[in-house]
């Protein structure tokens, strides 16, 4: 099969494209006929294998653990390992999986479920883990009640078009924060109102929130603090910012340090990867509630390109890859 492969931590020109065999399906698994997959930061994370903490937390010191890189994906199952039930060579599905920058990828049974009906595999390929992440920061983490307001601080990136749906889906009055050319996308996916980062201070506005989903963002934990009811939550959802060894964790790590002593909440998790939270998505995809936003799709001996472009900061949404 053809395959994007990385042996070494770097850039883009890491990755190449390649003949190598399937992948061994072992009882759990099912092998999966990739149709298309998705792209976000935390692949690209695993690509330059920074911060150095993840190094340490087991994802290899030297290179990837997954030659292979890519997790989400749809397509078709092409075969189930010995202990699956439930689906069978034919059937739709999307998911998480390992190493889906490839024709054929396994993916454990319990992190798959049936695409939803009406999208295409590249629509379906970018909704698991960011569409997943966004669910669980603000109904597990963030305990979004309806009515509530909502702050979401990179409204326009993969998890952050997915939170501003959710939310709304919820009941919440959401506001989104973006750069200049990407507001009109967060209003086209149902924000309630918008603020421009590069002119619009959030914490000044007079408005507090009973949530603030900040995705991959850096305001300084003050600013968070003056935007949000004095009960309210802040959830810390990735960071970009802070050096190669700790990332945007050093920041996180403060806002932790201060919860205990403060009535507002800060919170940060990982994405938990289960079937459960696909069906929860696929119910509100099917109802039209939520719309995957797609930037731009590349075929597969491009994803160097398709990293490129995620590192540049221009995407709206999500980028797929197309593997046939």
């Amino acid at each position: 099969m053809r395959a994007i492969v990385q042996d070494k931590y770097g850039d883009a020109s890491m990755l190449r494209h390649e003949h190598i065999p399937l992948p061994e399906v072992r009882d759990n698994d099912v092998l999966v006929r990739v149709h298309a997959a998705g792209l976000d930061r935390g692949t690209w994370h695993l690509m330059t294998g920074k911060p150095y903490l993840m190094r340490v937390a087991g994802l290899g010191f030297a290179g990837p653990k997954d030659r292979v890189p890519g997790r989400d994906l749809a397509g078709e199952v092409a075969a189930v390992g010995a202990e699956v039930s439930g689906f069978e060579e034919g059937d739709e599905v999307y998911g998480v999986g390992r190493g889906s920058f490839a024709q054929y990828a396994v993916a454990r049974a319990d992190k798959l479920a049936r695409k939803p009906v009406g999208l295409t595999f590249e629509q379906a390929a970018v909704v698991p883990i960011s569409a997943a992440t966004a669910l669980q920061a603000l109904r597990d983490h963030g305990r979004l009640e309806p009515g509530q307001r909502v702050l979401v601080i990179g409204a326009s990136g993969g998890v952050g078009s997915y939170a501003v749906q959710i939310a709304k889906a919820l009941g919440a009055e959401v506001t989104g924060v973006a750069s200049t050319a990407k507001l009109d996308l967060v209003r086209s996916l149902g924000a309630d109102h918008v603020l421009d980062y590069t002119r619009d201070d959030f914490a000044a506005t007079g408005v507090r929130f009973d949530l603030i989903l900040d995705i991959a963002g850096n305001p300084k934990l003050s600013r968070l603090r003056r935007a949000l009811t004095p009960t309210g939550t802040v959830v810390i959802v990735g960071g970009e910012e802070g050096g190669n060894l700790t990332g945007g964790m050093s920041r996180t790590l403060r806002a932790l340090a201060l919860s205990p002593f403060t009535r507002q909440r800060f919170v940060n998790f990982i994405n938990k990867e289960r079937a459960s939270d696909l069906d929860r998505l696929t119910a509100l995809i099917e109802s039209g509630q939520v719309t995957p936003s797609i930037d731009k799709s590349y075929p597969l001996e491009q994803v160097p390109e398709a990293m490129r472009r995620l590192a540049s900061g221009d995407v709206r949404g999500k980028v797929a890859i197309t593997t046939h």
